[in-house]
């Protein structure tokens, strides 16, 4: 068996969270990706994989043993790289399409890495809120938040952030710190509207058996483009926002903003994505860029301490341009 090729096949899988997406991803059958898994499998004398009718999940075994390679995967990908450059200078333009959100919370600090590392290959960052057709066109690689159904694109999943609460210390000091998710429902919270158009003002949290949602009310709601808008007002103390936990690293690092309820977790993990055409791997310099940002977000991974896996796509966005509390409400009266 070949280890390293075993390894880089079970990270993707665990990236993709099923086989045919690794499959995709490389370029090979998907009975292929199968076997080489589980010849690991069988060499290590573990199980790696929970088969379910979700794609496919890490046991505990299988999440340690990926972990403990990790390192030596980055390495090696390194190496690859450094190898790579050496015989193949890449040079000319690559389109980026990037939501905002992704480009200011991760994207931004890691692009001067990319071009130390490839100085001759230019990036035109453009800004892409949606996978339509329309939106993506001319775009060689496009970086995107929750559950695209682009099918004629490869899809990858590079991660996913989870939500935390927070709000500046003058406001928490002045309307006091919130010692359940419930107990939001009597401060000043400013939901976003998604990308699809519906207000996300149910925010639903759990610890341990425990599960627990807020429908949260404030005087003002902004799109999703506009966010900058809520952080500023936060950082202000004018209310309180909930964010991905990687979004707003900077003003929680200074103390501007402050997280709540650090002993719940929210319940949504929204994954972020890259986007491309199959043919786009085969340009040196889009591969380059795609194995780049994949590198950006398992360092997202490392630090964190522990794995965040990106859960299925809530049932309000069925019905956008609502509020996914009236989406909850329905199904309340439902049951």
């Amino acid at each position: 068996m070949d280890k390293l090729r075993a390894l880089h096949y079970l990270g993707l899988a665990a990236a993709e969270r099923s086989f045919s997406g690794a499959a995709r991803v490389l370029g090979v059958s998907v009975p292929a990706v199968a076997k080489m898994v589980t010849a690991l499998e069988k060499d290590l004398g573990i199980k790696i994989f929970h088969r379910t009718t979700h794609g496919l999940a890490l046991t505990a075994a299988g999440a340690n043993y990926l972990e403990a390679c990790g390192p030596a995967l980055a390495r090696l990908d390194d190496a690859d790289e450094q190898a790579r450059s050496v015989s193949v200078r890449l040079k000319g333009t690559l389109v980026v399409g990037v939501q905002h959100v992704i480009a200011r919370g991760c994207l931004t600090a890691a692009l001067p890495r990319f071009h130390a590392r490839y100085p001759e290959v230019d990036l035109d960052i453009r800004s892409v809120e949606h996978e339509a057709r329309g939106a993506v066109d001319g775009v060689d690689v496009t970086l995107v938040l929750g559950w695209p159904k682009a099918e004629d694109l490869v899809c990858r999943r590079l991660g996913a952030g989870r939500y935390m609460v927070v709000a500046s210390p003058a406001y928490w000091a002045a309307h006091g710190v919130p010692g359940r998710p419930k107990y939001l429902e009597q401060h000043v919270c400013l939901p976003i509207r998604g990308i699809d158009g519906a207000v996300m003002d149910v925010w639903t949290f759990s610890r341990g058996e425990e599960r627990e949602s807020a429908i949260v009310r404030g005087w003002l709601t902004t799109s999703h483009a506009h966010r900058d808008l809520f952080i500023e007002l936060a950082l202000a103390g004018h209310g309180v926002l909930r964010v991905l936990d990687w979004f707003n690293r900077p003003e929680v690092m200074s103390g501007g903003l402050v997280q709540v309820l650090t002993d719940w977790e929210s319940t949504e993990a929204v994954p972020v994505n890259v986007l491309y055409a199959p043919g786009v791997r085969r340009v040196p310099r889009a591969r380059a860029f795609i194995d780049f940002v994949g590198e950006v977000f398992a360092d997202l991974e490392r630090d964190r301490g522990r794995p965040v896996i990106g859960t299925e796509r809530p049932a309000w966005m069925r019905r956008p341009h609502g509020r996914a509390s009236d989406f909850e409400s329905r199904a309340l009266r439902s049951n």
